[in-house]
């Protein structure tokens, strides 16, 4: 089972008490957690045992790399941070279920979310075998909890630890990518998140007054380095978490949507997302500078599009993710190359870009004032032929007494 807050721990010592043995699992994927507390906790409750695994690095390596490559993003706005955490989360929830030869999987997302769906059709990819039990899917546990009152005096009954701290008036969910806020009164779609809901941004009128620089620097579409005024920083995580740091102390990378969950709900949901904010702009604009124009174009209109529902929708362990991303691999040989930023006050601008070994750009044939190596007589003919089915499709218009400016 997956132990974090009341939810869960009602469900442990439910599951303990329906006869059950429990190990319960928690993986480090950078949120803020105060980890032997929860082991104390999760044993004095009854489980066999606790274990905390440290996911960051693979989260980081395999996924976030990844997105960030593929430029990924759900209906334009949305950088995946949840939907990314919850591969590596749930494989390595299978792999301590197989160490300690469980059977049985167990979460506590609810019936009308996304997480359910992409937990329990990962479990089903990586060990078909495992049997999954879903409490807040079940017409037992439902009656039996119907509210957080229930859940409280559950918890009163059995001894629970609860926070004794007042609860925020929104659900969150926390990673190294970012954090989510929605439900209670954000489910008002026309109410302003107040100010004290974001985490892993400060108000961008609060930001520093002046601009913060550094460069990004990309080896086949990979950040491989940071170089900022104080230093440079190259490993995995590292680099990740200082653009989080930038991001972070100059309100980069907010945004408040409503989008369109899997099971066919709309949900209103706030987001903070620092570093990968930073990481894809500057990752899409070196781009422009040194990929194929049509490699471009099939990437953007179908890998990122499929590889980002891939991860939304829960089907990461699968052929098609797999699929797409041999094309997106491929598609960033050529991806090399450095580029300057700055962020200020909410905002990242891209200073400049260049690139030694990739570049497909040449300053004298762009050149205004350069007709060295092009002809401009050329594009005589080039017209013409663009232009054959369009006279075609006026001629006709006006065959038939339609107006040409529909």
């Amino acid at each position: 089972v997956r132990l974090t807050g009341l939810d869960t721990s009602t469900i442990l010592k439910w599951l303990i008490l329906e006869g059950y043995t429990v190990v319960c699992f928690l993986a480090n994927v950078g949120q803020e957690e105060d980890w032997a507390e929860v082991e104390k906790k999760a044993l004095a409750l009854g489980a066999e045992r606790m274990v905390i695994e440290d996911l960051q690095r693979e989260f980081v390596e395999e996924i976030v790399f990844r997105a960030i490559q593929c430029n990924a993003i759900y209906e334009d706005r949305y950088l995946l941070g949840t939907s990314l955490a919850r591969p590596i989360i749930a494989r390595a929830q299978v792999r301590v279920a197989e160490q300690y030869n469980c059977d049985i999987l167990s979460h506590g997302c609810t019936g009308k979310g996304n997480d359910q769906v992409r937990f329990e059709l990962a479990f089903k990819a990586c060990n078909p075998k495992m049997k999954v039990i879903a409490p807040w899917r079940m017409p037992e546990f439902i009656e039996k909890f119907q509210g957080r009152a229930d859940l409280l005096k559950f918890a009163a009954e059995n001894n629970i630890p609860v926070s004794s701290s007042p609860k925020a008036p929104w659900s969150m969910d926390d990673n190294l990518v970012h954090c989510s806020y929605e439900a209670g009164v954000l489910e008002d779609p026309d109410h302003s998140p107040p100010k004290e809901l974001w985490t892993r941004t400060v108000d961008p009128t609060d930001a520093p007054d002046v601009p913060y620089n550094f460069t990004i620097h990309f080896e086949k579409g990979i950040p491989t380095k940071v170089v900022t005024p104080e230093g440079e920083v190259t490993d995995s995580v590292a680099l990740f978490k200082l653009l989080n740091k930038i991001g972070h102390d100059n309100g980069v990378g907010r945004i408040d949507i409503v989008e369109n969950r899997f099971i066919g709900l709309k949900s209103r949901g706030c987001y903070d997302t620092p570093g990968l904010t930073i990481a894809r702009l500057a990752h899409l604009d070196l781009e422009g500078l040194v990929m194929d124009a049509k490699v471009r174009k099939l990437r953007d209109q179908f890998v990122t599009i499929e590889w980002s529902h891939c991860l939304y929708n829960g089907m990461y362990f699968s052929p098609e993710r797999e699929f797409l991303e041999n094309s997106l691999v491929y598609s960033q040989e050529n991806v090399t190359g450095e580029v300057r930023m700055s962020v200020y006050k909410g905002a990242a601008y891209v200073l400049g870009r260049k690139s030694d070994a990739s570049n497909l750009y040449s300053q004298e044939d762009a050149s205004m004032d350069s007709l060295e190596g092009f002809s401009p007589m050329d594009t005589s003919g080039f017209i013409a032929i663009q232009a054959i089915r369009l006279e075609k499709y006026g001629l006709q218009k006006i065959k038939d007494g339609k107006p040409l400016t529909k």
